[in-house]
């Protein structure tokens, strides 16, 4: 809850949507030789039909949901404890645990036995490489949020206000189909741009600096990933373009490497070459150690996406990429106010994410449509507001 009877807007968890494709909560599923998928539904009474309405429940269980046994929770405690005496090995969800079934004696036997484990090893191995099913969610909630950050950056000169840019997003995100957003949107303008998981959302945005986005949305159960950094003025200045160029150049040469048989990790590492090489070209990183490059980027190149916008986190990534794995490519850099370097660098951040898909021959961009070169933007922002200008006048 949120406040008294005020609830939290709920998000399923991954696992539990994966089996079963239930999205709402209190319920608990079994999945066994002898059963195949079971599921104990919540029963709703009438005052719960009043303040919250109906609820999926058994009947939902076995004819949307496909299950081939079902029954009310209530019953759980009478028929669970059967299921887990004549099981040999036991795997239950660590993360989303609930004393309905972890109290009762028959599950705390197996586990002073050793034979409980965490299910979460097996699930993120079915859910790192994506179904056809799943890559057409994906590649719908990435086109969902490019046409909305797009529409996002076009209003930015005219509503420089992190809340309104965070508003503008999550709104036109939802106006083509997506549920929710992914995350609260990081909104930095200025200097906040330079905090990788900037949330405030409440400042005013200078003209001359920067804005960085970093926003996604889910669309049933599905996760986009992005992220671009454009001047609210409508051009770059110099310092900014400098340093966005090497983080721009980052990004297309490290999506180059993406294929099969290519590890994160390896695709990280030449990122880390690259921006270190440019950083000391530029003049804003001076030791060779890898503390010094720290200070500028913590973040890694990226990560797995999936229905968790983080997916898969049990996946290393040391593990070589297959066709149907689905990562971003993120580099940045992000220099904090009181950095011990050029003055004319401080308080700068700047990132560019896109989404990319491993083929069997390579890759591809299911964030490719979200314009990225300078010129590109420039010419966005300033055509399109001068389009608003004349209209105006009109």
């Amino acid at each position: 809850m949120m406040t008294d009877v005020v609830p939290y807007t709920f998000r399923q968890d991954a696992d539990y949507l994966y089996i079963t494709g239930c999205q709402q909560p209190s319920g608990v599923a079994v999945l066994g030789h002898e059963c195949g998928l079971c599921m104990f539904m919540p029963e709703a009474t009438r005052h719960d039909v009043i303040w919250q309405g109906e609820v999926a429940g058994v009947d939902a269980a076995l004819e949307t949901f496909k299950a081939e046994k079902a029954h009310p929770l209530s019953k759980l405690r009478d028929i669970l404890p059967g299921m887990i005496r004549g099981s040999s090995k036991l795997f239950h969800n660590m993360q989303t645990a609930t004393p309905i079934y972890t109290e009762l004696d028959d599950f705390q036997r197996a586990a002073l036995t050793g034979k409980v484990k965490d299910i979460s090893n097996l699930t993120h191995e079915l859910r790192w490489i994506k179904s056809p099913a799943e890559l057409k969610l994906m590649k719908e909630a990435a086109s969902i949020v490019c046409q909305g950050l797009l529409q996002t950056m076009l209003h930015s000169k005219m509503y420089p206000h992190e809340g309104m840019l965070a508003a503008k997003i999550e709104y036109e995100s939802k106006m083509r189909g997506a549920q929710r957003m992914a995350f609260n949107p990081v909104v930095g303008g200025g200097s906040n741009g330079s905090v990788i998981h900037y949330s405030r959302n409440d400042q005013k945005i200078k003209n001359g600096d920067l804005v960085l986005m970093d926003v996604g949305c889910e669309l049933h159960g599905y996760a986009s990933d992005l992220t671009r950094t454009w001047p609210i003025c409508g051009s770059f200045s110099s310092v900014h373009e400098e340093l966005y160029n090497l983080v721009l150049e980052t990004n297309k040469e490290s999506m180059k490497i993406c294929r099969p048989g290519v590890s994160l990790r390896e695709i990280h590492n030449f990122s880390v070459e690259m921006l270190c090489k440019g950083f000391k070209e530029i003049g804003i990183l001076k030791g060779s150690g890898s503390n010094s490059y720290h200070q500028l980027n913590p973040t890694s190149i990226g990560h797995y996406l999936g229905m968790d916008v983080h997916d898969s986190s049990n996946i290393s990534y040391d593990r070589l990429l297959k066709p149907g794995v689905v990562i971003t490519i993120e580099p940045g850099v992000y220099i904090p106010s009181i950095f011990d370097g050029p003055d004319r660098y401080r308080g700068i951040g700047i990132r560019i994410e896109d989404e990319v898909l491993i083929t069997e021959t390579g890759y591809e961009v299911l964030t490719g449509s979200m314009p990225k070169e300078v010129k590109h933007i420039e010419s966005l922002l300033n055509n399109y507001s001068r389009g608003i200008g004349m209209e105006a006048q009109k």
